[in-house]
């Protein structure tokens, strides 16, 4: 940490107060997204490392947010920060052409991806999630995507489209979640319940001259898919020639190598990434058949058919230099399979603390993704969780920020590779203290 420290200059560092102060002056809700912590818990980051971070005031978190699950190895990882400090010295940023890390990255990722014979940059997950959409459409000559109920696709308008809702909708119809949105969104978003392939069917047999895709995530917030599920939407979409478009923004490189396709051996025509691809840093991509990105292709801005994609951070090497490093990271042998094992003890620790103080809940998990739900069982679609005690599942999240576990209340959480023995120890001796607050808040 004191190496770590002296790159931090002291000139910079103010307390939280002060800054507060100042975020409460120039940012709406001294916030930088939706996300707005209870005064008494809320943090200004100062530094990361491994998989703990520290605030501006000292008080250090074993950090489960992981930068949304971003951040596969932890912060400042040694490999990733010595390649991205060597390409910063070759240049930060090109616009326009190519640049040789890029393409390098390029013909890696199509090499790992399962459904990858080519595939196109972007700079976020919600830009790569619209991106997808676009091309669906151009494709099939349709306009409306087909969505589950409480899936998170990123932050544009087609995307926050039944994503919060407050009760289970009137399926096919969705719900705009914010002001702001154009009627045109949900009037071209159709949503179904996640894990029910019977609406699904019927949902598809009476629209399906009009939908251009159906977009699925592999783990929905928490809530794994059945495999039969995503199978099942696999075969529909070929039968109705629609495009089967994979959200692995959060399981991509994370369920496994190969993500969620290969956990669920799964082959999507289009998949989109996150951060992920840019080792937590500015850079996304859709990846898939290549008769469908092809659409994109810049000589041919003159034909029909042409579908726009641009953006100045697309392709970014220094993100692609990251990335070349994560990915030779893990690729070491045995790395899921310890990060696996490693979420299992720590759920199986935890759900043992629960049981100890009678609290009814349960720790879920999937791969290296869990959550403390207070529930009796798994959930199985956003019903389930609507059902839940919420309050009570973000009342015990907050305590567990005061007993320093970095978690966003109501959240799901990430472990990383580099989450340790130590980790487990005092997670769960900060757990035991929360739910003895918990216990006697009632």
């Amino acid at each position: 940490m004191k190496k770590l420290m002296q790159f931090i200059s002291t000139d910079s560092r103010r307390p939280s107060d002060e800054l507060f102060q100042i975020a409460d002056r120039v940012l709406p809700g001294a916030g930088l997204g939706s996300y707005a912590l209870a005064h008494d818990v809320r943090l200004i980051y100062s530094h990361g490392q491994g998989s703990r971070i520290w605030d501006v005031d000292g008080r250090e978190y074993i950090d489960y947010v992981g930068g949304a699950g971003a951040l596969i190895l932890g912060h400042s990882h040694p490999a990733i920060v010595q390649a991205s400090t060597d390409q910063m010295k070759c240049g930060a940023h090109m616009f326009g052409s190519l640049n040789d890390i890029s393409i390098m990255l390029a013909e890696r990722l199509v090499k790992d991806i399962p459904c990858a014979e080519k595939l196109i940059y972007a700079t976020t997950g919600s830009e790569a999630t619209a991106y997808a959409m676009r091309l669906a459409r151009a494709f099939t000559g349709r306009e409306k995507i087909l969505k589950f109920e409480g899936a998170y696709h990123g932050n544009h308008d087609y995307a926050v489209v039944s994503c919060f809702p407050r009760e289970s909708g009137d399926y096919p119809l969705g719900v705009a979640d914010y002001s702001g949105q154009p009627a045109a969104t949900t009037s071209t978003m159709l949503v179904c319940p996640f894990n029910d392939l019977e609406t699904l069917g019927r949902v598809i047999s009476e629209n399906k001259n009009e939908i251009a895709a159906i977009i699925a995530e592999p783990v929905q917030r928490i809530i794994p898919a059945k495999a039969e599920f995503l199978h099942g939407i696999q075969k529909l979409c070929r039968e109705n020639d629609i495009v089967f478009i994979l959200d692995e923004v959060v399981t991509g490189f994370r369920l496994s190598y190969t993500g969620g396709q290969g956990w669920y051996d799964i082959k999507p025509d289009l998949a989109t990434f996150g951060k992920v691809v840019g080792a937590g840093g500015p850079m996304s991509c859709v990846a898939g058949r290549a008769d469908i990105l092809d659409l994109a292709d810049p000589n041919s801005k003159a034909r029909s058919g042409y579908t726009y994609i641009n953006g100045t951070l697309h392709g970014n090497p220094v993100a692609a230099s990251a990335t070349l490093a994560m990915l030779d990271e893990l690729n070491q042998p045995g790395i899921y399979e310890r990060m696996h094992a490693f979420t299992q003890e720590l759920c199986m620790a935890c759900q043992q603390i629960l049981n100890k103080f009678k609290i009814d809940a349960i720790v879920e998990y999937t791969g290296s993704l869990w959550q403390i739900l207070f529930m009796q069982q798994k959930p199985v679609s956003i019903a389930d969780i609507l059902a839940s005690n919420q309050d009570a599942m973000r009342r015990l999240d907050t305590e567990l920020l005061r007993q320093g576990q970095y978690v966003l209340p109501g959240v799901r959480r990430f472990v990383s590779a580099v989450h340790t023995d130590q980790d487990i120890e005092d997670t769960v001796r900060g757990l035991e203290e929360a739910c003895r607050v918990f216990n006697k808040s009632g």
